[in-house]
């Protein structure tokens, strides 16, 4: 019997191949129809004995790109179709599809690039519809080419051909192009272009110890050979950067050399995404000692674009690879900018003709004793669009603005949530410009009108001033409960799931009590929470002093214990005095309950960091790296109470210390004991049936020491963390805007 229908395909769908495949698949299966790009998805009417083999076949043998979130089947009547089956050009309308990310080079174009019969062959900029750029080169919607940056090349005939036929693999592959028609590559030096092959002037400067600015995807890198501890070190030099671990870049075979690689590291280094991947370090590397001093762990990316593997196939060596950009501002996206800002440490620059419509770091990621987890939503995997969890079908249309740190805004609307990409600390005047454009940017290209702003309930953060200088109905949400909703929304928890036990760690947050909250037991779901248990507070001696100087954080906690003669002789340099002063008196000294803070100060007190860090989370990234040296450490026993007593932990830290105990035990033990802590106080509201299950949320489960003890204490119930989106304040936005549509509060006018 012959069906006809109309099939509404809603998800990942534009820019990755789906219509092409779509008119094979219709070939095959012998159906007549059309299929075109609308501005909800892909919108297809067909006819054929075939339909229900059709359906099948869309979910099941999508392109690689392609997410298929919804398949929505109308049957027909009748229609007027055609004889065969075409492919239609695109449909207006109000936008309601999403964008694809950038995606790392395809096999079938890495094979093209090194064939030297194929008319790509050492061409920088080969891509089709598996692979190369999308969300970076998309000035707007519908994502055809004349609306992306790639508008003023002229497609020549060869690639006009393949553009048109549906059953090549660049069928309306938008950035399209090769090098008798496309962008251009080439090396400057000394303010002056210079002639030849850029690829092998780069490699050639690499090699020869030279620090090169190198414009890819979504910004400029600075790069230089990782095996030179003379280049290694004048990057740092130069760039102001002493300690702060530098991403690399490097094949399978180079990075093996050095790191361990499991599968599901491989996994990751090898998705479309191609992020940056945290690595464990071996004992011994051929790298340059300052790569990432004291760091346990590696940053490692493969190439992922021609314009890198060209590189790599000519310097055969590994590379660092870190955002070009002066010190704490944004990459840079643009040649003149590259020209004027980055002549200060750059030796020469690879340069290309194709313009950055905006700017994306790299993505950095983790495998965790839970599983793979993003640290950095970024390049690969920005603009993430996920469906909100049930129950949430009439939320309102919502922009969430996010934290202070770790800049990142959230968009609700037709039950979807799309997260912005990263955009770093706000306190950076430049940033703060970056995020207002962004603001505009995502507002436009996704025809969004929000009816309802939310913030951060902390009046002195600027996305929470700029939220309430809208003029539109806003709502504050507290920043542990935005952190425990957006753990919640991840794993797709129902809004009428029941309350969880939520174990927030972070930096810092405002609470309802008006003081720093940082390290919580919360019971609660969307709507609203009640803090169980929290870490005693200590004054932030000098506020935000604190979060730079660990040895603030050990001398308050230590003065609390009775030990200021620790204090005293720990840091005898430091202005001790003044400090003490200032908390006595109240004095720019807020309370914190801070899990963040106290990692610092046992840091401090173990000497294993800086009397000021020189970027954030070093101290708490060395108190890592020292305890995953004793695995297995049995955790201090402290008394069981809401506020968990911390003067007595410090008190046996000192203990230890003066009696010998080895300072890799001490942090392991720390770790288990922050652990233990907080799972049993959380595991008994599950046992009295007050939760269903554990969340685990905040910025400090980064820490795979502490998520492993913790995983360990909690085994045997249902716990939530995070995978697909950070954990830290860059998914906070997301958590605010789930708390905004769960509200019954009545929203405030701004």
């Amino acid at each position: 019997m012959t069906q006809i229908c109309r099939i509404r395909v809603k998800g990942q769908v534009q820019g990755v191949g789906f219509r092409p495949f779509v008119w094979v698949l219709a070939q095959r299966l012998g159906l007549n129809g059309w299929v075109l790009n609308d501005a909800s998805g892909v919108l297809i009417e067909a006819q054929g004995a075939e339909m229900p083999a059709f359906l099948v076949a869309l979910r099941t043998e999508a392109p690689p790109l392609a997410r298929v979130d919804a398949l929505d089947v109308e049957p027909l009547q009748s229609a007027d179709l055609p004889g065969g089956f075409e492919i239609r050009a695109s449909a207006g309308g109000a936008i309601r599809t999403r964008v694809t990310p950038d995606a790392a080079t395809c096999p079938d174009c890495l094979a093209e690039i090194r064939d030297p019969s194929a008319r790509r062959f050492g061409y920088a900029f080969t891509n089709c519809t598996h692979c190369g750029p999308r969300f970076s080169i998309l000035r707007s919607l519908p994502y055809d080419r004349a609306q992306t940056t790639m508008a003023g090349f002229t497609m020549c005939a060869a690639c006009n051909a393949e553009y048109s036929d549906p059953a090549d693999r660049r069928f309306h592959a938008q950035p399209i192009a090769c090098p008798d028609c496309g962008p251009q590559l080439w090396f400057e030096s000394g303010g002056e272009r210079v002639a030849g092959d850029a690829i092998a002037m780069a490699a050639m400067a690499l090699k020869a110890g030279h620090i090169l600015a190198i414009k890819g995807i979504g910004g400029f890198h600075l790069a230089c050979d990782a095996r030179s501890e003379k280049s290694v070190a004048l990057l740092r030099k130069r760039k102001h950067r002493p300690t702060k671990p530098f991403a690399l870049m490097g094949t399978l075979e180079i990075i093996a050399q050095s790191c361990a690689t499991t599968p599901a590291a491989r996994n990751l280094l090898q998705g479309p995404a191609a992020p940056i991947v945290l690595l464990e370090r071996k004992a011994r590397d051929h790298l340059a000692a300052s790569i990432a001093p004291g760091s346990p762990a590696l940053g490692w990316m493969l190439p992922y674009t021609p314009l890198h593997h060209l590189l790599m196939d000519a310097v055969k060596a590994p590379l660092v690879m870190t955002s070009a950009n002066l010190s704490g501002e944004p990459q840079v996206i643009c040649n003149a900018d590259a020209r004027a800002k980055l002549a200060q440490f750059a030796d020469g620059f690879v340069m290309h003709d194709r313009d950055i419509a905006r700017r994306l770091d790299d993505s950095v990621e983790r495998v965790t004793p839970g599983g793979p987890t993003i640290l950095r939503h970024a390049r690969g995997r920005a603009p993430n669009t996920c469906p909100l969890p049930p129950g949430f079908d009439d939320a309102p249309h919502v922009l969430a603005m996010g934290g202070q740190m770790k800049g990142a805004f959230c968009l609700t609307r037709d039950g979807e949530a799309l997260l912005s990409h990263h955009l770093g600390d706000l306190d950076d005047a430049l940033t703060w410009d970056e995020y207002e454009k962004a603001l505009g940017d995502y507002a436009a290209l996704f025809d969004h009108q929000p009816q309802r702003v939310a913030v951060d309930a902390h009046e002195g953060f600027r996305a929470t001033q700029a939220g309430r200088a809208m003029g539109l109905e806003v709502t504050p949400v507290y920043h542990h409960h935005a952190h425990l909703a957006a753990c919640l929304g991840e794993n797709g928890w129902p809004r009428d799931g029941g309350k969880v036990a939520a174990i927030v760690l972070d930096g810092l947050g405002l609470g309802p009590d008006g003081t720093i909250w940082g390290g919580e037991l919360l019971l609660g779901d969307y709507a609203s929470f009640e803090r169980v248990a929290w870490i005693q507070p200590a004054p932030l001696a000098g506020g935000d002093a604190a979060q730079s100087e660990p040895w603030r954080n050990a001398l308050v906690r230590l003065d609390a214990a009775g030990l200021a003669h620790m204090a005293d002789k720990l840091f005898p340099d430091a202005p001790r005095a003044l400090v003490r002063h200032a908390c006595a008196s109240g004095l720019n000294a807020p309370l914190s309950s801070s899990a963040g803070r106290l990692f610092d100060a046992v840091a401090a007190i173990l000497d294993v960091c800086p009397a000021r860090q020189s970027h954030e989370a070093e101290a708490a990234m060395a108190l890592e790296a020292l305890a995953i040296a004793s695995p297995g450490a049995e955790p201090y026993m402290l008394r069981d109470a809401p506020e968990i007593p911390i003067a007595p932990l410090f008190a046996t830290i000192c203990e230890d210390l003066k009696g010998g105990v080895g300072k890799a035990q001490i942090a392991a033990r720390f770790h288990a004991t922050l652990a233990e802590c907080f799972a049993r106080r959380a595991r008994r509201l599950l046992d009295e049936g007050q939760a269903s299950a554990v969340v685990l949320t905040g910025g400090c489960f980064q820490n795979v020491v502490l998520l492993d003890y913790m995983s360990q204490a909690l085994r045997g119930l249902r716990v939530l963390s995070h995978q697909k989106l950070p954990a830290n304040d860059g998914s906070l936005a997301f958590g605010q805007a789930l708390v905004v549509c769960a509200s019954p509060k009545t929203p405030e006018r701004s």
